[in-house]
């Protein structure tokens, strides 16, 4: 290669994402629920469900990573399909997040056990069957030790996935079946095999907290402190349905490490100010001077849920910034005025708790340009922010 293709090269790599070739992004929504309100608006006439206008405003913004994780805070246990209190989402749903650009769901939480032992083994037969990632909830103690640890290949980054939650409404297992509930020992154990597996990174997904506190309480931050010193990476909270802190690690090495208390709701039917929205936190990693994989940045972005309206008969997610600067002209006012008040309820949070964690204010409309035609893959096209 020339030395002017070289610096050609190097200069396209340095605008795909505004990154280098060898960094990837891991974008993590919150919990994606599905109340009865939810079901209804996406319910047709022919009986089948469309979620199509859902996630349509956000989706470029989820392609865009290299990996991405969502929390599916409902079974997909068949019909009856029911919303709160025991929530069982159509197949449709789960198709709709995967269309969207999520790669992995998460199934720990406290609602995965709504339709019984039936509804957790039904809900991985879907995602298997769609060939969507996913971890927290197993047929078997033998299914979980085949799966766990799982990790991935994200672009040459060897990242390992865990997900616990705190409990399952008290509702009990009568079969085989697993969920990984949050035990201490159990999860160092996992760490260990992580990295025993080879995993250079390590995230926790955890559901954790106390519902509707903007504040993360004295439990999440012992059990933050306890996986950031058994080495995890990134832990990654959800369950409270709102918003909480975003705190960016840096040990006595030098080593980053993030932990994010609450992404709160991703799409959802609650309504009050702060269960209206939540956040999408994108991670960029790289690798130092030694070749070691590392966390380099953080930041997030807000999202809000606008409820069915005239224009748009389904509930579809909006960046927030989309009532901001009045750039959709189908947001009802009164749907303007609960985003800018959820969006300074968030912010308000995060401008006194975070730590180098900012929010993402770039464009969410990408433009794609072909790589030039001395890269070896020029087939491919450029994401230039």
């Amino acid at each position: 290669m020339t030395l002017l293709a070289s610096l050609l090269f190097s200069l396209a790599s340095m605008f795909s994402w505004g990154r280098d070739l060898n960094s990837v992004d891991l974008l993590f929504a919150g919990d994606a629920m599905q109340h009865q309100a939810q079901i209804d608006a996406s319910r047709r006439s022919d009986g089948k469900f469309d979620y199509s206008d859902c996630f349509s405003g956000l989706s470029t913004y989820i392609k865009g990573a290299d990996y991405a994780v969502v929390n599916l805070e409902t079974p997909l246990g068949g019909a009856p399909y029911t919303g709160y209190p025991c929530f069982s989402a159509p197949d449709a749903y789960m198709d709709a997040l995967h269309e969207a650009g999520f790669d992995m769901m998460l199934t720990a939480n406290n609602h995965t056990l709504d339709r019984r032992d039936r509804g957790l083994v039904r809900t991985l037969d879907c995602l298997s069957g769609r060939g969507i990632d996913h971890i927290g909830t197993y047929r078997n103690r033998q299914e979980r030790d085949s799966v766990l640890p799982m990790v991935k290949d994200v672009g040459g980054f060897r990242v390992a996935f865990l997900n616990y939650t705190y409990g399952t409404n008290g509702i009990t297992l009568r079969t085989d079946a697993v969920v990984d509930y949050i035990d201490r020992d159990l999860i160092a154990s996992d760490i260990r095999n992580a990295r025993r597996k080879g995993a250079e990174i390590v995230v926790a997904c955890m559901h954790w907290g106390d519902e509707y506190h903007l504040t993360p309480n004295q439990s999440q931050r012992s059990l933050a402190d306890f996986l950031v010193g058994k080495g995890v990476d990134m832990v990654i909270g959800g369950h409270p349905h709102v918003i909480q802190p975003m705190e960016m690690r840096t040990d006595s090495l030098g080593r980053k490490s993030l932990v994010v208390y609450s992404l709160g709701n991703f799409i959802s039917n609650m309504r009050t100010r702060d269960t209206r929205g939540g956040a999408m936190v994108r991670v960029r990693l790289s690798r130092d001077m030694l070749g070691r994989a590392v966390i380099d940045t953080a930041d997030y972005r807000l999202v809000f849920t606008v409820p069915p309206t005239k224009n748009v008969p389904n509930f579809r997610l909006i960046p927030v910034e989309a009532a901001e600067n009045n750039s959709q002209n189908d947001i009802p006012d009164e749907w303007r005025a609960h985003c800018r008040a959820f969006t300074r309820s968030a912010e308000a949070v995060f401008s006194k708790y975070n730590r180098d964690v900012p929010r993402d204010s770039s464009s969410l409309i990408p433009r794609l340009v072909p790589l030039p035609a001395i890269c070896p893959s020029d087939h491919k096209m450029t994401v230039v922010r």
